[in-house]
């Protein structure tokens, strides 16, 4: 149906009416030329008047006031009663309840809502609404696109004097928080205006975080609890462990005590797979990792004392500075160390020294990053120095694959959640590095200069589409990258496999190699010293060696001298023959 409606307007209101006519050229007004003016002309020749190429602009800059919005929730407690029902009452609600169900209308309703219920129940029953009848078959277009990553948001740190953001931690539902430590982890760099605050951040709104922690010092590392999302650990600057609940508020619930504490900074905290949820695992640069139950933070629960020589010396530990975890592996998990190197350990061991396995050592510095991949356990990733490498625990001399070495320190790295052949690297350059081993070794598929100064964290979400970079500034960076790189392709993971297990065997073959080689160098020198020793029974002694070298010394020079006298003989023998002649 085409609705119309007529506008009208009546003849007075349009004014006078415009009456046109064809008539002939008049003259109004006829000024006469006045000759006094041209006295005023002045001539110039030549006249030079500058003028422009391009079209003269004005620059002018307008900032309109930020909108900053605030999130805010509403909780519903009760509803649905009478307003002479009192619903906290017991008794009141029973006998509601019971006058309801005798109602004939009520009967009637619930009969026919239970048909219903059981029609849809014997729907879903019959048919799997989220069946995907051709994952096998999925082709990924966007895989042709070239890699490509953008910035979503930034995240700034709202102090003013600036820290770093030391570690992040992605929100276990849903992903849409993101929680940032911010410390200053230069030595004796802390200002006493400096603020100790770190923050939970809604990915949606960088104008403001979303909640404030308040700890006593600032944090090194922070972790949301994979089982409640409500809670939240914290490693401190001073050693400490502390916990928060975010419906309590911004202050820490309970925290460890400052004697049975870590001595040097928390580096590294992690969640432990357990019934309950509340225990978790702490390493620092003491050279110790403690576990905790957040139930009772008096005390550690377990220690362990990282002494390569396996006698729990706490004055030869190695500093702790990475941790990692495999919830598939619960009684195995690894160390970085400040020295480079990585400790395998069993915590389930019946001695302090079997808890410390095995050492992994190729790096040159501190091990800022240790994981293992989400799709192989058996391989590892270790990012220091200027390099990130690759590893198998059953290679224990040298990693199977690594990077280049690069002009920048290397900070972090990550594997990603979805495609078992991609991991990410940040560097002090502020450069965040993607690298696919399947598509090139030498160099990163994807590099993006996030921010002019330097990355020191990053984490990716679960679905591996988002990834935060943390600076040394306090500025954690969200970026989404393109498709390809958080899609699984065809056959990745076969690729992936024939991939560690071709380097794994070449590393096994260059490792009995050179065990052979050194086992020959070592028969061969202990034949030498065999046939030194052999020689040396029937030497003479210091005093005679010496003798008999300065008798040689002069039997050489007494002949020298000799040879020389019957050459001068021959000479002047010679002359005296030539004068006679």
């Amino acid at each position: 149906m085409e609705i119309v409606h007529v506008y009208t307007k009546k003849r007075n209101e349009f004014g006078r009416q415009c009456n046109f006519s064809d008539r002939p050229a008049e003259l109004h007004v006829d000024i006469l030329p006045d000759p006094s003016l041209a006295s005023n002309f002045i001539e110039k020749d030549p006249c030079d008047v500058p003028i422009q190429c391009t079209q003269e602009m004005s620059e002018h800059e307008v900032n309109t006031e930020r909108f900053e919005s605030d999130t805010r929730g509403i909780n519903h407690v009760e509803g649905g009663w009478p307003k002479d029902v009192n619903p906290q009452e017991m008794e009141q609600t029973i006998r509601f309840r019971k006058k309801v169900e005798k109602d004939e209308h009520y009967f009637s309703t619930i009969m026919q809502l239970g048909s219903n219920m059981e029609h849809c129940i014997k729907q879903n029953n019959a048919i799997n609404i989220y069946q995907e009848y051709f994952e096998e078959e999925e082709v990924v277009e966007e895989s042709e696109e070239q890699p490509s990553a953008k910035t979503i948001n930034v995240f700034r740190d709202p102090n003013e004097i600036k820290r770093t953001a030391t570690c992040l931690s992605w929100h276990p539902d849903g992903s849409c928080r993101l929680a940032v430590a911010y410390s200053s982890l230069g030595f004796q760099n802390i200002s006493p205006d400096m603020s100790y605050d770190s923050y939970i951040w809604d990915i949606e709104n960088p104008n403001k975080p979303e909640m404030t922690l308040k700890p006593v010092s600032l944090l090194v590392c922070l972790e949301y609890n994979p089982k409640d999302s409500h809670i939240l650990v914290g490693g401190s600057y001073n050693g400490q462990i502390a916990y928060w609940d975010t419906r309590k508020g911004s202050q820490p619930v309970e925290m460890s005590t400052i004697e049975h504490s870590h001595r040097d900074p928390v580096y590294k905290v992690i969640w432990l797979q357990s019934k309950t949820g509340t225990d978790t695992f702490s390493a620092s640069t003491d050279g110790q990792v403690l576990w905790w139950d957040i139930r009772k933070m008096s005390e550690p629960t377990e220690r362990l004392v990282l002494d390569p020589n396996k006698k729990g010396n706490l004055d030869n530990a190695l500093g702790a500075i990475s941790l990692e975890f495999e919830t598939t592996m619960p009684t195995k998990f690894m160390v970085g160390t400040e020295q480079g190197l990585v400790v395998s350990c069993n915590r389930k061991a019946k001695t302090p020294a079997e808890k410390i396995v095995c050492t992994y050592s190729g790096h040159h510095g501190p091990i800022y990053a240790l994981q293992r991949n989400p799709f192989f356990p058996k391989n590892f990733l270790t990012v220091a120095d200027w390099t990130a490498r690759i590893w198998s625990e059953d290679i224990k001399e040298s990693s199977i694959m690594w990077t280049k070495y690069h002009m920048a320190y290397l900070s972090d790295g990550c594997w990603s959640p979805v495609r078992p052949s991609v991991f990410f690297t940040v560097k002090m350059d502020g450069t965040l590095d993607v690298w696919d081993f399947l598509f090139k070794q030498n160099d990163p598929t994807l590099s993006v200069k996030v921010c002019d100064e330097a990355l020191y964290s990053l984490r990716v979400q679960d679905n591996g589409r988002f990834l935060a970079c943390g600076s040394q500034l306090g500025t954690a960076t969200l970026l989404e990258i393109s498709p390809g790189l958080c899609t699984l392709q065809r056959n990745e993971k076969a690729l992936a496999t024939a991939m560690f297990e071709r380097e794994t065997k070449r590393e096994k073959i260059l490792e009995a190699r050179h065990r052979e080689m050194r086992l020959k160098e070592r028969s061969r020198s202990e034949q030498s010293k065999d046939e030194d020793t052999k020689e040396g029974d029937g030497e003479e002694s210091i005093e005679e060696l010496a003798t008999r070298t300065e008798a040689e010394f002069y039997e050489i020079v007494e002949a020298e001298l000799k040879k020389r006298a019957k050459e001068h003989e021959k000479k002047e023998k010679d002359v005296c023959e030539e004068k006679e002649v």
